[in-house]
């Protein structure tokens, strides 16, 4: 028998964040009729059973559930279990600091320094599904030819033998340990992909149907489930001898060839059926979170779809996106990535710059655009992350290769200030990167999904549109001190010049009483 909704009244002027980072572009929840699905798709990205009010109200469920925020109602559905408003918290930093510190508290860790200090670099756009150790090395020599500096490099998809088979492709990959030493002499730091997946004919798959190591359909058989690379089986994450198994392969990994750490894709609660059979019970997006729970055994690691990991010292970055202005592209890094620090995932990263959509680049279709790559570039350098997969050299002239190279040169110029962020996210759970309402409440800066704060000082508002140099900034209470040695004193909206060589970034130099 279906449960009745549980149906809670919004406060006067009450708006809403949380659920899922991927619907960042549709907060704050509760102007307009909007519903969000957590039971079983979270868009791709990170997740967790909470909505967040500037009203100093939060909902949590332990479970997944079914929401809707309809003219200052808003109906709970399909939950499973209790489902909490705790009230009281003054504002939304203080229902999210109380909701962290009841529900998902920090760690205590943060990843590596090299995340925050360097950018990343992955294969994935450069070589599709066709990595090897000669291009891999090609790679990372270009990157330092071309000014960058070294960081993290992660090789994609298909330098393994096998989906499960999770070792180097002999043919592709000759000497996987001279290829490590060597990146790790040029001052990369190195990761593979892995995902849960097992090729269903290859002799790992016999192998783990027998020890009963996967996720089983209705019918009790191994589960064979359609994924953007075709069909596979699945990893039982609920089985700890599955989950041991997976851990000796990336250990070996580690030991044979110096592997750093490794990203972990493909985690997403959609490849599990609420029918599957499973070692502990368990929830799809349940398996989601044994996946990312995986990963906090290894210091670098990278995930894109995560479920109640909150105050985890995990890397998650933003799924996916287009090379767009609009439909999914760099439009939507700013609000999704502060939609990621509201629930909880504070070392986060936005996706590739330029775009990291595969279907993009390999489109007859598609048309490169120089200064979108440059805005993206602006949009990224102040995240507390920045990572690179198309080779600027290849694709911008030498007047915007030059832009680009700024931005890195900024993002590596605030490594002591990201690391210092970090650390304290890794204390005391709040985000690095902030929405002004966040940090300056009871300002009318709820609905500002332009903008960011990076930690209580620095304010910073990329140009989002195509071919604009001009754009207006909300400046919070206090003197702020622009890029460009200009000083703005705030509360105030000004309209600032904004080439294409320009990031409008400003530091408070002197708070107001009022902030």
């Amino acid at each position: 028998m279906a449960q009745e909704p549980i149906i809670f009244e919004s406060l006067p002027g009450e708006l809403w964040w949380g659920g899922g980072s991927h619907y960042g572009t549709m907060m704050p929840f509760g102007k307009t009729k909007t519903s969000i699905n957590l039971l079983g798709d979270l868009g791709g990205n990170q997740g967790a059973p909470l909505f967040l009010s500037n009203r100093g109200r939060y909902l949590w469920s332990d479970d997944p559930f079914a929401i809707t925020f309809d003219q200052g109602r808003i109906s709970v559905s399909s939950a499973k279990g209790a489902v909490l408003l705790e009230e009281g918290h003054a504002n939304l930093r203080g229902s999210y600091r109380h909701a962290s510190q009841t529900f998902f508290a920090t760690s205590g860790r943060r990843p590596p320094e090299a995340f925050f200090k360097t950018p990343q670099y992955n294969t994935w756009i450069e070589m599709g599904y066709e990595p090897t150790a000669s291009k891999v090395i090609a790679y990372a020599h270009h990157i330092l030819a071309h000014g960058f500096p070294a960081g993290v490099l992660m090789i994609d998809d298909n330098w393994q033998e096998d989906y499960g088979t999770w070792d180097f492709h002999p043919g592709r990959f000759p000497d996987p340990a001279a290829m490590v030493r060597e990146l790790h002499a040029l001052g990369f730091s190195v990761m593979l992909w892995m995902c849960p997946f097992i090729s269903a004919d290859s002799q790992t798959f016999r192998t783990l149907r027998g020890q009963g190591l996967l996720v089983k359909d209705g019918s009790g058989d191994a589960a064979i489930r359609a994924w953007w690379n075709g069909y596979s089986a699945v990893l039982d994450g609920s089985h700890p001898e599955a989950v041991s198994w997976l851990h000796e392969r990336l250990q070996g990994l580690m030991d044979r060839y110096g592997i750093d750490g490794f990203k972990m894709d493909a985690g997403d609660p959609e490849y599990y059926r609420a029918e599957d059979s499973t070692y502990g019970q368990v929830t799809p997006v349940e398996q989601c979170r044994l996946w990312s729970n995986i990963g906090v055994a290894y210091p670098f690691n990278e995930f894109r779809a995560s479920w109640r990991m909150g105050g985890q010292p995990l890397v998650q970055r933003l799924r996916d996106k287009r090379h767009s202005w609009d439909e999914d592209g760099l439009n939507t890094l700013i609000p999704n990535g502060l939609a990621q620090g509201l629930l909880g995932y504070a070392f986060n990263c936005p996706d590739m710059v330029g775009g990291g959509l595969e279907g993009d680049f390999g489109s007859p279709h598609f048309r490169f655009d120089q200064d979108l790559f440059i805005r993206y570039a602006q949009c990224s350098a102040l995240f507390p992350m920045m990572q690179f997969s198309v080779a600027p050299w290849r694709v911008l002239d030498p007047d915007r290769l030059a832009l680009c190279l700024n931005m890195v040169r900024l993002h590596v110029s605030m490594a002591d200030e990201l690391l210092a962020l970090a650390d304290a996210a890794a204390s005391d759970g709040e985000p690095i990167m902030r929405h002004l309402s966040y940090a300056y409440p009871d300002q009318g800066y709820d609905e500002i999904r332009d903008q960011f704060m990076l930690g209580e000082g620095i304010l910073v508002a990329p140009v989002l549109e195509r071919g604009s140099e001009r754009r207006r900034v909300a400046f919070p209470p206090g003197r702020w001190r622009g890029d460009d040695g200009s000083e703005v004193e705030g509360p105030t909206t000004v309209e600032v010049e904004a080439p294409l060589s320009r990031l409008p970034w400003y530091r408070l130099v002197h708070s107001s009483p009022l902030g």
